[in-house]
């Protein structure tokens, strides 16, 4: 009776001693649970750890996670800084292209308004050089002379009439190339836009009947009319040449 008694007695004891410690725990686990809520979102609510440690942590997983956005921003800018030298190395290098294309054309106008201007001042001072009074051409020679000067080729004829001009046979020597550039020497030699003819290249080429009728066919009335149109406007032979080389024409 007295032991069974004893047994009740110490399981009473051990009921007591369990009440306690179920009430010590859920003392703990209220004040945990105060605590958490002091600060929120700071513990997670499975957190094995303290709530100063779990502060502690979130602190430090913080800065490491501010620390790799900062490296982060840092590659950015550096990628960005790249690109943009890049881009305007390429902007550099197309306005430089697109300048020297420019320059270019301009270039190509200027010789080619040059030129136009080069072959209007041809044309008109040969429209003005190309009336010549009556009197600049030599006296007629007497017919046997005059044929005796016109025979051979039209090379021939301008060499022998030079000496009639005043000038010495080395300025055939400027002749020669001169007619060459104008006509090759050809008779009927026609520029369909001024309408020069012949082997001086008169403008027009009607000015050549007063050194002769046969104006149209025959070498030496033109030859003889275009040496004193170089004589009237040049004074030699040679001068002439050197403004066709200068010029273009004469």
């Amino acid at each position: 009776m007295s032991r069974d008694l004893s047994i009740t007695r110490n399981r009473s004891k051990l009921i007591i001693v369990a009440a306690a410690g179920t009430l010590s725990l859920a003392t703990a686990a209220s004040a945990a649970s105060a605590a958490a809520a002091a600060w929120p979102a700071v513990a997670p609510p499975q957190a094995a750890f303290s709530v100063i440690t779990a502060r502690s942590g979130q602190a430090a997983a913080g800065q490491l996670a501010g620390r790799d956005d900062l490296a982060g921003r840092r590659i950015r800018f550096a990628a960005e800084h790249q690109g943009l030298t890049v881009l305007a190395a390429r902007q550099a290098a197309a306005h430089a292209a697109h300048a020297a294309h420019l320059a270019h054309l301009a270039h190509l106008a200027a010789v080619a308004q040059a030129a136009k201007r080069k072959a209007q001042a041809r044309w008109a001072w040969r429209a003005a050089r190309s009336r010549l009074p009556a009197a600049s051409s030599p006296a007629p020679a007497s017919s046997g002379s005059r044929q005796a000067v016109a025979s051979g080729s039209p090379q021939l004829i301008a060499r022998r009439m030079l000496g009639s001009f005043g000038w010495p046979g080395s300025e055939f020597g400027c002749l020669d190339p001169l007619w060459a550039a104008e006509s090759g020497w050809s008779v009927t030699a026609t520029n369909p836009s001024t309408g020069a003819y012949g082997i001086p290249q008169a403008m027009p080429g009607s000015k050549m009947a007063s050194a002769g009728g046969d104006w149209q066919t025959d070498a030496a009335t033109q030859i003889r009319w275009g040496l004193g149109y170089i004589r009237g406007s040049y004074g030699t032979v040679c001068a002439a040449w050197r403004h066709e080389q200068a010029y273009g024409w004469y």
